[in-house]
């Protein structure tokens, strides 16, 4: 699973920019998402931006108050070399829509065609592709419209809705609330799989109609049957039980929304969980490699503390040779190493 996140985006569009043409003087998205792309490219150039149809209508979008350059006060046919931005091409359908369009409008002459993210494959003639990224593959800004949920574990909490609160988190009339009433967060587009959520079988009527309320469509939902969230709580059950289910049945992706839990569910599960506190796919090995961080985080820390104290010592060191002497100082602090032996 190759998983670009936001972030990704904005770093490979960084580190490419300089690699475009730069006589570009205009930068236009196609909807909706290579709107997000030509956005963050339009703002490294310092250019303007317009989407595409407004474009072939002649109009570009508003630069805003801080921006007072003429390039930016332009109308759209007064541009000479547009470059048309898509985030990703998969089997070039949408890239070759927008291309027909440019024709149709008699605007291919002063056009390059760039996208941030394709396949390992030419599936279609464009201009510039910044990074190729070999299939599978999902991105943070559409992976709730991906096919992979048809084939995913979802949490709940975390990623449907906000997690509750200390206070309605009570295992009573505050949690019972919070469960009709939770805010949707990221509502999938496509049918789940598998909801696999902490929340005690009890509570199962409520899960119900709140998913039902908000039109989410998923396979089955697993939820943890002990009597109490003491109980759970005490067996530390989240991450086990998660894993558990992800391990029994035939599900590519376990998309979990705390760093810790999702090393755990991957660690126990030996598959691949989407954090969506880091937006990163964490592999079955990521355990080995977050307790390396550990250590060496622990290791650096250990030095700079040993290094501050003996930069302090020399300090007071020097401090006592200007006031005592050198061979008082030497006497004085061979007599203190003396003491701390006996």
């Amino acid at each position: 699973m190759h998983y670009r996140s936001i972030d990704d985006l904005n770093r490979t569009i960084q580190t490419s920019v300089g690699l475009l043409p730069r006589d570009i003087d205009l930068v236009v998205g196609i909807p909706r998402s290579g709107l997000l792309a030509a956005n963050l490219i339009s703002l490294a150039l310092n250019l303007p931006l317009a989407d595409l149809d407004g474009f072939l209508e002649g109009r570009i979008l508003s630069a805003g108050s801080t921006r007072r350059r003429t390039g930016f006060d332009r109308a759209a046919d007064a541009f000479e070399r547009v470059l048309i931005v898509d985030d990703s091409i998969l089997s070039g359908a949408a890239m070759r829509e927008a291309q027909e369009k440019v024709a149709r409008a008699g605007q291919t002459h002063r056009c390059l065609f760039c996208t941030v993210y394709g396949p390992e494959e030419d599936v279609v003639d464009v201009d510039i592709i910044m990074e190729r990224v070999p299939r599978p593959r999902v991105f943070q800004w559409n992976f709730m419209n991906h096919k992979v949920l048809e084939r995913a574990c979802l949490d709940i909490d975390g990623v449907l809705c906000c997690d509750p609160t200390h206070d309605e988190n009570d295992d009573g009339p505050s949690y019972t609330s919070f469960l009709a009433n939770a805010r949707p967060l990221m509502v999938p587009g496509r049918r789940v799989a598998h909801l696999v959520t902490s929340r005690l079988e009890r509570y199962r009527p409520e899960t119900e109609a709140w998913l039902a309320a908000r039109g989410i469509e998923y396979g089955k939902l697993w939820m943890l049957d002990v009597p109490t969230a003491a109980e759970r709580r005490r067996r530390g059950a989240h991450g086990a039980f998660k894993a558990q289910v992800y391990a029994s049945v035939d599900a590519q992706l376990f998309v979990e929304s705390e760093e810790r839990q999702a090393i755990e569910i991957a660690r126990l599960s030996g598959k691949p969980v989407l954090s969506i506190e880091s937006h990163t796919v964490i592999q079955p090995d990521a355990h080995l490699e977050h307790a390396e961080r550990l250590r060496r985080r622990t290791a650096r820390l250990r030095e700079r503390m040993s290094s501050e104290r003996h930069g302090w010592r020399r300090v007071i060191k020097r401090v006592l040779h200007r006031i005592l002497g050198r061979k008082r100082t030497e006497s004085l602090l061979l007599s203190k190493r003396r003491m701390r032996s006996l």
